[in-house]
C-alpha cells in the first residue's frame, strides 16, 4: 500500500500531526466476524525467540544441571546472577524471531498473536518489557525495525493469523525529571493533588538535556514534548481512590518513574490516538491490548477507544479488537466494560477468575469455584452470553497481579497438567489466551534449587523466562543497542533456570495436547459458541451432584441440537470416573455419544491402549429421570470430548 511503502521509505516522522497523512477508505486485512473463534497467544518479544535456535541445542529436561554452564571467567553457575539477568537485562528476542516461529504457533492452533509493546524505549535503560516508551512512532532497535514489524504482521496474515499490539497511551517512559527540590526528589517525588513544576528533559544517557533533542533524547514525536501533556503529580498509590472518580489518585499518579499523561490536556488524547492510528495504518494490525486502562477515566477511555474504532472501520477493519487490562479484579473490569460499551470489546480475566481457573485445573478447588463465574446472578462479569464474548481467559501472564508470581506449571503433579487448564480455557465461554511457554510447562528451576532465588514467587522475572535460551543477555543500557554486545558476566535467562538451550519442543506432552484441543475447537462451532452447563456427576450410584475438588469435571456446550460433553480429570496422579449427566431432551436412553477427543491418545496416537479411545460410542442411560453416560478410569490430567453429532 502507498502509505506503508512511503512511510517506510523515510525516517520515522518527527511529528504525528504535521508529518503523517493517514490513509482512509483503503482495503486492509479484514477483522474476524467473531473474536470467540480465535485462540490468542501472548508473548514478550524479548523473551520469545531470536530466530537463532538452530545454533543451540534443544533443552534436555532430564539433565537441567548440564545446561547451567560456567561463565567465561570460570566462575561457576550462580542463581543470583541468573536472577539478575532475568530482571535487569534484555535477553535478545526480536520481531524476526517471532516470524521464525509462526509455523510452531500455527501448529499449536494459535490464530492471533498478542505482542508485548514494541515502541522504542530509552536506550540507557533495560526496560525489556516495553512499557516505558521514549518514541511513540518507532520500534525499539533491540526488537528490530518498523519494516520488521510490518513484515511480521504480513507473514502472520499469510498464515491466517492476526496480530494484536500491546499499546501504552496513559503514560510514557522516564523521559524527563522533576525539579531537584520537589518533595521526594526529581526521579519519583511524593504524590500531590496539585501539579509540580516541570524539571528537565533527559538526553540519550539519562542526563539533563542541553540544546535541541536528537532522536534518542527526550520524547518523540514532537507533540510529546509538550510539558502540558503530563500530569506532573508525582508517584502515589496506584490503588488509591474511587474507581468512578476521574481525579482519583490512581488515575493521576505516575507509575513509579513512568510519567503519567494528562489526557484531559488540550490535544493530548488526540495526539496519542494519532500515534496509534499511525501504527494501524503502517502495520495492518488487527487490534490493541490497552495497558493500564483502569488508570484513565471512563470518559478518556471512551473517547480514545471510540476514535480508534472509527479510524479502523474506515480501513475496513469493522471489528478492530480492543481489549483492556483493568487491574483490581473482576468488579473493576466489569465497570469499564459497562462504561465503554461497544467501544471496548473485552477485558482480560486477570482477577479472581484466573486464580479459580488455576486451582480447579490442579484439583485444588471444586468445579463450581470456576464455573460459578459464568452463572447469571453470580458472575461478577455479567451473564454467560456477555462473558462469552467479552472476557479473555488467562491462566498465566507476565504480571500475575493476583496471587503468587509463579507460572501454573511451577508446582504440578503431572508434567502435562497445564493441558487440563488449557482445556478449560479452550472449551468454556470466552476467548482463550495462552501465555508463551505454557505449552512447554515453563515454571522455573526444580524445587531443590528455588531456595537460592531472590524473591522467588514475588518478582515478575520468574514469569518471563527466555524460551530461546540465550547463553548470555544483551549488554546493559546503551551498550546493549549493539546486537552483538553481550554481558558475559551473566548467564542468559533461559528456561527452567538454564542458559544456552532452547525449549521449542513440538513433541512435548503439553504442546501435543494443546494442539489437539485447539484443532478440535476449530472444527466444532459448538465448542466456541454453544451455551454452557456444568454437569452433575454420580459415583457408586450416589445422587447426582457437582463434584468436589480433585474429581472429574464435566460440562456441556450446546448449539441447537448438538451437545459436546467435555470431561477433564484434574487429579495429577490418580484415574477418575463417574456417571455424567447429559441433556435429556437431546439424548434419550439408548442413544449414543461418540468420543471425538482423548488427549492421552493424542499424545500416543499409535500405542494408546487405555479407556475411551476416539471413535468409541457410549450409550446414554437413564436413572431417576436423568440421562447420563459412564466415564471410567480417565487417566490423570487428561481430557475427553464426546458429542451426539460426530
Amino acid at each position: 500500500m502507498n502509505f506503508i511503502r512511503d512511510t517506510l521509505s523515510r525516517p520515522r516522522p518527527p511529528s504525528v500531526r504535521r508529518s503523517v497523512q493517514l490513509p482512509r477508505r483503503v482495503t486492509y486485512y479484514p477483522s474476524p466476524v467473531d473474536w470467540r473463534d480465535e485462540v490468542i497467544y501472548f508473548l514478550l518479544v524479548d523473551r520469545f525467540s531470536d530466530g537463532q535456535e538452530e545454533t543451540r541445542p534443544l533443552l534436555d529436561r532430564r539433565y537441567l544441571a548440564a545446561a547451567r554452564p560456567t561463565l567465561p571467567n570460570g566462575e561457576p553457575w550462580r542463581w543470583d546472577r541468573w536472577a539478575v539477568s532475568g530482571g535487569e537485562r534484555f535477553q535478545g528476542g526480536t520481531l524476526r524471531g517471532v516470524v521464525s516461529k509462526l509455523g510452531y504457533l500455527h501448529r499449536l492452533g494459535v490464530t492471533t498473536l498478542w505482542l508485548s509493546p514494541v515502541c522504542k524505549q530509552r536506550g540507557h535503560l533495560n526496560t525489556y518489557h516495553g512499557y516505558a516508551i521514549q518514541d511513540f512512532l518507532d520500534v525499539d532497535p533491540r526488537f528490530g525495525t518498523r519494516q520488521d514489524l510490518v513484515d511480521l504482521v504480513s507473514a502472520a496474515h499469510e498464515q491466517g493469523m492476526r496480530v494484536l499490539l500491546d499499546i501504552v497511551f496513559q503514560h510514557s517512559g522516564p523521559n524527563w525529571r522533576y525539579p531537584p527540590d520537589v518533595p521526594g526528589g526529581a526521579e519519583m517525588p511524593r504524590y500531590t493533588t496539585g501539579r509540580y513544576p516541570f524539571g528537565s528533559w533527559l538526553d540519550a544517557t539519562g542526563a539533563p538535556l542541553l540544546g535541541v533533542p536528537d532522536v534518542d533524547d527526550a520524547a518523540w514525536p514532537d507533540e510529546m514534548r509538550n510539558v502540558g501533556y503530563y500530569t506532573r503529580a508525582g508517584a502515589g498509590d496506584l490503588g488509591a481512590g474511587d474507581l468512578n472518580d476521574p481525579a482519583a489518585e490512581h488515575k493521576r499518579s505516575d507509575f513509579f518513574t513512568l510519567r503519567d499523561i494528562d489526557l484531559d490536556a488540550p490535544g493530548a488524547l488526540t495526539d496519542m490516538a494519532l500515534c496509534y492510528k499511525y501504527w494501524i495504518a503502517l502495520t495492518d494490525c488487527d487490534g490493541f491490548r490497552l495497558d493500564t486502562l483502569k488508570h484513565v477515566s471512563f470518559e478518556q477511555a471512551r473517547n480514545f477507544c471510540g476514535t480508534i474504532k472509527e479510524f479502523a472501520a474506515n480501513l475496513g477493519k469493522t471489528n478492530f479488537f480492543l481489549v483492556g487490562e483493568v487491574a483490581g479484579g473482576d468488579f473493576a473490569a466489569t465497570r469499564y466494560l459497562d462504561a465503554l460499551e461497544r467501544n471496548l470489546n473485552a477485558a482480560l480475566d486477570i482477577g479472581e477468575m484466573r486464580l479459580a481457573l488455576s486451582d480447579v485445573a490442579k484439583g485444588l478447588a471444586p468445579a463450581r469455584a470456576y464455573f460459578d463465574g459464568f452463572v447469571p446472578g453470580l458472575a461478577i462479569m455479567g451473564s454467560h452470553r456477555n462473558l462469552g464474548s467479552r472476557h479473555i481467559s488467562i491462566l498465566d501472564d507476565h504480571d500475575h497481579v493476583f496471587g503468587a508470581k509463579l507460572r501454573f506449571s511451577t508446582d504440578v503433579m503431572a508434567q502435562h497438567q497445564a493441558a487440563v487448564a488449557a482445556a478449560l480455557q479452550l472449551f468454556t465461554l470466552g476467548i482463550p489466551c495462552i501465555y508463551y511457554g505454557t505449552e512447554q510447562a515453563l515454571g522455573g528451576p526444580e524445587l531443590s534449587e528455588r531456595r537460592w532465588l531472590p524473591e522467588w514467587g514475588r518478582a515478575d522475572r520468574y514469569l518471563r523466562e527466555a524460551m530461546f535460551g540465550p547463553l548470555h543477555p544483551r549488554a546493559s543500557e546503551r551498550a546493549g543497542l549493539d546486537p552483538q554486545a553481550r554481558d558475559g558476566s551473566l548467564p542468559g535467562f533461559g528456561p527452567f533456570g538454564t542458559a544456552g538451550s532452547h525449549c521449542f519442543d513440538e513433541r512435548f506432552p503439553v504442546y501435543v495436547r494443546i494442539a489437539a484441543l485447539s484443532a478440535l475447537r476449530a472444527a466444532y462451532p459448538v465448542l466456541r459458541h454453544g451455551r454452557q452447563y456444568l454437569r452433575p456427576i454420580s459415583n457408586f450410584n450416589q445422587p447426582f451432584a457437582f463434584p468436589p475438588a480433585g474429581e472429574i469435571i464435566a460440562w456441556s456446550r450446546i448449539l441447537d441440537d448438538e451437545e459436546a460433553l467435555c470431561v477433564i480429570n484434574p487429579h495429577g496422579v490418580a484415574a477418575r470416573g463417574g456417571d455424567v449427566v447429559v441433556d435429556a431432551a437431546l439424548n434419550r436412553p439408548g442413544d449414543m455419544l461418540t468420543i471425538i477427543l482423548n488427549t492421552a491418545q493424542s499424545a500416543d496416537p499409535l500405542g494408546y491402549v487405555g479407556p475411551h479411545p476416539v471413535g468409541q460410542r457410549l450409550p446414554v442411560r437413564e436413572r431417576n429421570g436423568a440421562s447420563y453416560v459412564e466415564i471410567r478410569n480417565l487417566p490423570p490430567a487428561e481430557t475427553l470430548v464426546l458429542t451426539n453429532r460426530p
